[in-house]
């Protein structure tokens, strides 16, 4: 299958490149940037230039190729209108090109969208009073092409899709130890989140591109439930500090950015049974606590990197 891939050069985008190359697909890559290109290029994907933006490039990268992966998301999160326009604007465009063909559009979401305080599945209607409520319409973009010929699915990521590398969530929390001198959580900290490998989360990609059934909505979840505290408490451990607990405004402040402390006060709890049988998916690499006994979270580097995305520049070091 030849595959046409949008952000394929950001965190998650190099491994699902590289499980779609190894299982011998072709893949042409979106790329906005020489950088982008020369990742891509690197990992034996045809670089297609153009942005989300650009939706001409979009279209023309849709029709040449057999199917799409839509994994880029971007913006001003200061805006949500805005990256809810975008988004939308690149799934309309990436599916008309797919109209009528029976060819897969696997679309990105995340399982934010779902209602906190339970253990949401793959059924359950997303919750538009959510954190991540600005990926519901283009989740339901995509959806909606099931019904005009497109085998359209979408993957609801988890919020810590971890693995060598990672900027995220995760990283962020570390570099806030290492600052304030304590690994904390909010409340008691038992509020849970759900946690996939960057590994499995790219052979789930490519199982959705190769036999998810129009109108899937899949789960990539490696981990239901792990707690919040038990991140803390692992953070803490390895770099020898204590742990606290903080309220809602003290966690925006330790953190330096109350978007995250909004973020880790979440339950979240996400099934992934549904997909794993449908899929005939298992995800079979390190859990998330794994990762940071054997991974690179503890690299000075991976804290410095953590702070240029999440801090203000006023804030940091």
């Amino acid at each position: 299958m030849h595959v046409f891939v949008t952000g394929g050069s950001g965190q998650t985008g190099p491994a699902v490149v590289a499980e779609l190359v190894a299982a011998g697909h072709t893949v042409t890559g979106l790329a906005r940037s020489d950088t982008a290109a020369a990742r891509l290029a690197s990992l034996g994907a045809t670089p297609h230039r153009g942005s989300l933006d650009d939706l001409d490039s979009l279209r023309r990268g849709a029709d040449a190729v057999d199917g799409v992966l839509h994994m880029a998301f971007g913006g001003d999160y200061a805006d949500p209108d805005d990256l809810v326009r975008r988004d939308r604007a690149a799934v309309e465009a990436l599916g008309q090109a797919l109209v009528g063909s029976g060819k897969p559009l696997v679309s990105t979401s995340g399982t934010l969208v779902t209602r906190a305080g339970r253990v949401s599945t793959e059924q359950d209607a997303p919750d538009p009073g959510s954190v991540a409520a600005f990926r519901i319409p283009g989740e339901r973009a995509c959806l909606r092409f099931a019904e005009s010929g497109v085998r359209a699915s979408v993957v609801r990521l988890a919020p810590t899709v971890h693995g060598p590398g990672d900027h995220g969530f995760i990283p962020a929390l570390i570099a806030a130890a290492r600052r304030a001198g304590v690994s904390a959580y909010l409340g008691d900290g038992l509020n849970r989140w759900p946690a996939v490998h960057r590994a499995d989360a790219a052979r789930l990609y490519r199982l959705a591109l190769e036999k998810a059934p129009a109108g899937s909505v899949l789960h990539g979840v490696g981990e239901s439930a792990v707690t919040i505290r038990s991140i803390a408490e692992r953070i803490a451990r390895t770099l020898d500090l204590p742990t606290t607990s903080l309220t809602l405004d003290q966690a925006a402040a330790h953190l330096g950015n109350p978007f995250l402390a909004r973020f880790f006060s979440l339950d979240v709890p996400v099934s992934s049974q549904h997909t794993q049988a449908l899929l005939d998916w298992t995800p079979r690499h390190p859990t998330l606590l794994e990762d940071l006994d054997t991974g690179d979270y503890f690299d000075p580097e991976a804290s410095i990197r953590a702070e240029e995305i999440w801090l203000p520049h006023h804030s940091r070091r």
